[in-house]
């Protein structure tokens, strides 16, 4: 009898154990974004910084868990939610009916529209009908490779990430770049030799990317979501990066 108890109690210490361990390890949330779509996300350094970074810390400190960021590239961070290797996407990644069918989506965070760069001496283009004929630069994966994807008669060309897709403009190996606007506009305010020019196309909703499984995860970051936009911080954060 001795021996049976010592062995149930042994049994219940392990799954008290690896039950606790498996609890911690849950409490630990792998967030996946693309460091190079500032004001979003970019790099100061070695740190990830951003309005995504800093309101993700904000939902993380009322639900009450831990997250780390990871930077991957953007055409990646899906494959990678599916994967298992990252468990929340937040990287200013629009709503689309097509991402709805594998991931569940939070609340809505922040509403965008394209708009088009262009070198500063460019006349020839003035809207989204103009790209006609033109070379075209787009980010692979981000909304304006499918708005551009769906104009006639554009060459498009892709790059992996947007401060390639700049690079291509600044040297002329595109004619114009379709971009998001906040990010459009950030780049626009650091080169002079760049020019921005405003639209309403393809307006757009960001949100929080998990996994269909992540039931109990999207209520806490959409309650969390909700807490910041009533207690002043969200409009915090916009006056800090887009004011």
């Amino acid at each position: 009898m001795k021996n049976f108890l010592k062995i149930f109690s042994i049994i219940l210490a392990l799954i008290a154990f690896f039950g606790c361990e498996k609890k911690e390890e849950k409490s630990k949330v792998y967030v996946g974004m693309n460091a190079d779509f500032a004001p979003f996300e970019y790099r100061e350094g070695k740190n990830i910084v951003g309005f995504d970074v800093d309101l993700m810390r904000e939902i993380a400190k009322i639900s009450g868990i831990e997250v780390e960021f990871m930077d991957i590239q953007f055409d990646g961070l899906l494959p990678a939610l599916e994967l298992g290797k990252i468990d929340m996407i937040i990287s200013g990644m629009t709503v689309t009916e097509n991402r709805k069918k594998f991931v569940n989506f939070s609340d809505s965070y922040f509403n965008s529209t394209q708009v088009i760069l262009v070198n500063s001496e460019n006349q020839n283009i003035g809207n989204f009908s103009d790209l006609s004929g033109k070379v075209v630069g787009v980010a692979l994966g981000f909304t304006g490779d499918l708005v551009v994807s769906k104009l006639p008669n554009v060459s498009v060309q892709k790059f992996n990430t947007a401060s390639d897709l700049i690079l291509a403009l600044k040297s002329h190996k595109v004619e114009a770049v379709v971009l998001d606007y906040e990010t459009a506009k950030n780049y626009a305010a650091h080169n002079q030799d760049l020019k921005l020019i405003q639209s309403d196309a393809a307006n757009e909703e960001y949100a929080i990317a998990m996994r269909k499984d992540e039931v109990e995860l999207l209520q806490k970051v959409n309650e969390a979501l909700k807490k910041i936009k009533e207690n002043g911080t969200y409009d915090a954060l916009i006056a800090k990066y887009f004011d």
